[in-house]
C-alpha cells in the first residue's frame, strides 16, 4: 500500500493518480490515436521522439505547475503556499537580479530611438556612457537593426571578442573562425552531436549521472548512449579503468563510438575536475581517437581553492595533443544567469576544414543565433574594464550573486549531511548538489510495487509535501543500487533557511514512517 505522511497533508492522496502522475500517458494516447483519422499520430509520428525522455521537465515539474496554478485558484488549499522550483538552473525565476549594464544595453539597443540625437541628453541622465557606446557599438554591427539576421556563424566581431576571452582564459591563441555563436549551450551540443552521428550504430560516451540532454539528443537522432561512471567517493572525477571498460565493452558489441562528452564543472553532481584527470582524459581521447565534447558552461561558478576551473582547450593546447574537441559555454549559468535570452558559442579545434565547412551549412538552415542572446554572449566575454562608468558597479553584482551561491552551496549541503540516510558532497562547481538517500526498503518495495522508481516517488512525495521540485537521479542515471536527487542552491538567500526547514521536515518523518514499517 501506498503511504503518504500524516504530518504533510498531501494534495494527493490516491496511490493511482501518483502512480499516473510518474508514469508517461503514451499508452493512453496510444489507445485514442488508433481510432483517430488523424494522419499523424503517435504511430505514426518519429520514433526517436517519442522515446525521448528529459527529466529536468519531466513529470514532477508538470505536476508542480498544476500545483502553481492550484494555489492560484485556491489559496491556502495546500500545505505550502508557494512552489520551489529547484528543478533546473534557472536563476532569475529565483529572484536573481539581472546584470544591470547587461540589461540597460540591451535596452538601448532595442529601443533605438533612445539613441537619437534629439533624445541622448535624457538618456545620458539616465545610462551611463559606457552603456550608451556599447549599445552605439553592438547596433553598428548589425547594421543598426537589432531584429535582423546576422550571419549564421554569428556576429563576427563578437566572435572575435570571445576569441579573445579565451586567449586571456588559457594563454594560447584562439581563432574566430573556429568559433560559432548559437542559442544557448543546449544548441550547440545538439549541433555538434547531429554530425557526429551518421548511423544507428554510433556511439557516444556519456558521464553517469549527465545532463539529460544528452541522452535525450542521441535518442532524437537514433544513436547510442555509452555510460561511463563518475566516481562519487572520489568527488565525482572520472577514473581511467572505467573509461577503458566503457569503451572496450562498447566496442565488443560492434558499436561505433567516436565521441566522449565530459560536463565540467559537472551537471548534476556539483564536482570539479582536477588538471591531471583532464589531461588523462586528453589522452585517452587522443589514444582512443574519440572527438571530445566539453561542456564547460558553469566554468565561472567554482567555490574551492581545491578544484579550479582548468578548461579542455588549455590542456590539449598545452599537450599540444592532435585530439578533436569542440567546447561548450553559455550566458544561462555562472554569474549571468541569462537563461532566457538564450546565447552560447562553441569553439572548433583541431577538426577537420571539410566538417567545418558542415558546420557552416548545418548553422545556415536556422539562419542565426538570437540576436539579444548574441549581444549577451559580446557582455560575459568583454565586461567593462577598470575606469568604465559601470565597472564598480557591474563588478559588485557579480561579486554579491557569486559569494551568496558560495554560502548557499555550503549551507545546503551541511544540511543534507545533518539528515538521516543522506549524504552528499560539497558543491566545488556549478549550481546544484546531487544528495545520496538510502531509502528505506518498505518505500523501495512499495514502489516497485506501484511500478515506479523509488527515487522519483520520493521527489513527488517531497513536492506534494513541501511545494519543492527536485530531479530524481533516476532522470541523470546513477550507480545501480544506489538513489540521489538533484536540487539547485538557487532559491533567494532571505528565504533559504524556510527552504531548508521546509525538505528537513519532509524528510526526517518520511525516514521515521518508513523506517518503522
Amino acid at each position: 500500500m501506498y503511504r503518504l505522511l500524516a504530518t504533510t497533508r498531501p494534495a494527493i492522496r490516491n496511490p493511482a493518480v501518483l502512480h499516473r502522475l510518474l508514469s508517461t500517458s503514451v499508452e493512453t494516447m496510444q489507445e485514442s490515436s488508433i481510432q483517430s483519422s488523424k494522419v499523424l499520430t503517435l504511430e505514426t509520428m518519429n520514433p526517436n521522439v517519442r522515446t525521448m525522455e528529459y527529466a529536468v521537465r519531466g513529470a514532477i515539474p508538470i505536476r508542480a505547475e498544476e500545483l502553481r496554478d492550484q494555489l492560484k485558484k485556491e489559496p491556502g488549499s495546500l500545505p505550502f503556499s508557494k512552489i520551489t522550483p529547484c528543478n533546473i538552473g534557472n536563476p532569475q525565476q529565483l529572484n536573481q537580479k539581472p546584470l544591470t549594464f547587461l540589461r540597460q544595453v540591451s535596452a538601448l539597443m532595442e529601443y533605438t530611438d533612445l539613441l537619437a540625437p534629439e533624445n541622448i541628453d535624457v538618456t545620458r541622465k539616465l545610462f551611463p556612457e559606457d552603456a550608451i557606446e556599447r549599445a552605439k557599438r553592438n547596433l553598428s554591427y548589425v547594421g543598426n537593426a537589432a531584429g535582423a539576421y546576422t550571419q549564421s556563424l554569428g556576429v563576427q566581431e563578437i566572435r572575435e571578442n570571445v576569441a579573445r576571452f579565451i586567449e586571456q582564459r588559457d594563454g594560447f591563441p584562439a581563432d574566430s573562425n573556429n568559433i560559432c555563436l548559437t542559442s544557448g549551450a543546449s544548441g550547440a551540443v545538439e549541433r555538434v552531436l547531429d554530425i557526429l552521428v551518421s548511423s544507428p550504430n554510433v556511439g557516444v560516451m556519456i558521464p553517469i549521472p549527465q545532463y539529460p540532454l544528452y541522452t535525450a539528443t542521441l535518442a532524437h537522432l537514433n544513436a547510442q548512449a555509452i555510460p561511463y561512471y563518475l566516481q562519487e567517493d572520489s568527488d565525482w572525477q572520472l577514473s581511467a579503468a572505467d573509461m577503458e571498460r566503457s569503451l572496450s565493452e562498447a566496442r565488443a558489441q560492434g558499436i561505433d563510438v567516436r565521441a566522449m562528452a565530459v560536463i565540467n564543472p559537472g551537471n548534476p553532481t556539483g564536482g570539479c575536475l582536477l588538471e591531471e584527470n583532464i589531461a588523462e582524459i586528453v589522452r585517452f581521447c587522443e589514444r582512443e581517437k574519440l572527438v571530445l565534447l566539453a561542456d564547460e558552461v558553469y566554468q565561472t561558478n567554482i567555490y574551492t581553492g581545491t578544484n579550479p576551473f582548468v578548461s579542455f582547450k588549455k590542456v590539449v593546447s598545452q599537450l599540444q595533443s592532435p585530439v578533436e574537441l569542440f567546447s561548450f559555454h553559455s550566458i544561462s549559468k555562472g554569474m549571468i544567469g541569462e537563461c532566457g535570452r538564450r546565447g552560447g558559442y562553441y569553439e572548433a579545434v583541431n577538426i577537420d576544414e571539410k566538417i567545418m565547412g558542415q558546420l557552416v551549412k548545418l548553422a545556415s538552415v536556422s539562419l542565426c543565433p538570437n540576436v539579444q542572446g548574441q549581444m549577451a554572449v559580446d557582455t560575459m566575454v568583454n565586461p567593462p574594464r577598470p575606469g568604465d562608468a559601470s565597472y564598480d558597479l557591474y563588478k559588485r553584482e557579480i561579486d554579491a550573486i557569486y559569494e551568496s551561491m558560495k554560502r548557499r552551496a555550503k549551507k545546503l549541503a551541511h544540511a543534507f549531511n545533518s539528515l538521516p540516510n543522506m549524504s552528499c558532497n560539497e558543491a566545488q562547481g556549478a549550481m546544484y548538489l546531487f544528495p545520496r538517500v538510502e531509502l528505506p526498503q518498505a518505500f523501495i518495495d512499495e514502489a516497485k510495487a506501484c511500478g515506479q522508481q523509488p527515487d522519483a516517488l520520493y521527489c513527488m512525495q517531497m513536492l506534494e509535501a513541501t511545494g519543492i521540485s527536485v530531479v530524481p537521479g533516476s532522470g541523470f542515471g546513477q550507480m545501480p543500487g544506489t538513489f540521489h536527487f538533484r536540487s539547485t542552491f538557487l532559491p533567494p538567500e532571505d528565504l533559504f533557511d524556510d527552504f531548508i526547514d521546509g525538505f528537513r521536515h519532509f524528510h526526517v518523518a518520511f525516514i521515521d514512517r518508513y523506517s518503522k514499517a
